[in-house]
């Protein structure tokens, strides 16, 4: 880590970018160098997206099992990574160490082929916690918490580090989605490179002031605007409210031709089906959408990232204040 400023950032687990653009908040200055993903939708979802400028031109390796990790070493200044939380999840079998999307093993391997990048920054699901090491070849004995064992390993590569729990709603989302956040310092990291972080994250908004303003409120002027023409039965009005009728239980603005009043209805669906959009901080990754389940897939493993911001500032915090005792 130079005092450049300029980090270097190496993405597994991409998914939709949300920790990509949950570090972007909170440092700036990071520049992806490859994405590692394999689900083909969100490939597509990630190739879209770079060709309109919404994340950083970088090549996709789509299985991080054969990642060619020594093209990267000591290049790399942060790692991250939502590695798989099938086998932890509640909603699965939790099958652990023994299934065959328990990704840990190869990222360990790769953190040592990198030569150690000075950051590393992953994420999973609550269940990594609960879910316990089966079988005997590791490095820690059968019956421990796998949270426990990720972070007894990043220690023994040469981490400080440090995890917790949080949350979306934490951040303005009207949905929960609890997710662990799990952070490492390499302890022979200059003095230097702490202070660039430092001044990095002083230097960024907070996590606070990045969310969009609720329905009601007085709009930030990073927003853009939710205003909507309205029409009346003479047309455009000025000001007021539109008049309303019912279609199918739904509302729907009178005096209208049949296919803005369909427009309309069916954008009114869409909206209630998704969520509101404006309130999920990453309507801007989510606009070339062919298949729902694809989408509500990526979206639901996907990370919110307001929330990888606010995690990241506050494991680092803390790390930092372990470091200077």
């Amino acid at each position: 880590m130079g005092n450049s400023e300029k980090l270097n950032h190496l993405s597994l687990c991409t998914g939709y970018g949300g920790i990509d653009l949950g570090l972007k908040r909170t440092l700036g200055n990071v520049r992806t160098v490859a994405y590692v993903e394999i689900e083909a939708y969100a490939v597509e979802n990630l190739v879209n997206k770079i060709e309109a400028n919404l994340l950083d031109v970088a090549p996709i390796w789509t299985n991080l099992k054969t990642f060619e990790w020594e093209r990267f070493s000591n290049r790399v200044d942060i790692l991250s990574g939502g590695f798989p939380c099938q086998p932890f999840s509640a909603a699965g079998r939790r099958q652990g160490d023994e299934d065959p999307r328990h990704l840990w093993p190869y990222i360990a391997d790769g953190i040592k082929r990198l030569q150690r990048p000075p950051i590393i920054f992953f994420e999973n699901v609550e269940g990594i916690i609960s879910s316990k090491l089966k079988g005997e070849n590791w490095s820690d004995p059968e019956g421990t918490s796998v949270l426990l064992h990720v972070l007894r390993e990043m220690e023994r590569l040469g981490y400080y580090s440090t995890a917790s729990v949080f949350s979306a709603s934490e951040v303005g989302a009207s949905h929960t989605r609890k997710r662990v956040f799990i952070l490492g310092v390499r302890n022979d990291l200059k003095q230097y490179g702490i202070e660039i972080i430092n001044k990095l994250i002083e230097s960024r908004s907070s996590f606070k002031d990045a969310w969009p303003a609720r329905r009601g409120e007085k709009q930030f002027k990073f927003e853009s605007s939710r205003v909507l023409a309205n029409y009346t039965s003479s047309g455009l009005e000025g000001s007021g409210r539109p008049k309303l009728q019912r279609i199918n239980g739904r509302s729907s603005k009178t005096n209208e031709p049949d296919k803005q009043k369909r427009n309309i209805f069916e954008s009114e669906v869409g909206r209630n089906a998704n969520g509101y959009s404006d309130r999920l901080d990453y309507g801007d990754l989510c606009k070339s959408v062919h298949s729902r389940i694809d989408e509500l897939k990526l979206l639901g493993n996907g990370v919110v990232p307001a929330t990888a911001d606010r995690a990241f500032r506050i494991l680092w915090g803390k790390l930092v204040n372990a470091d200077k005792r």
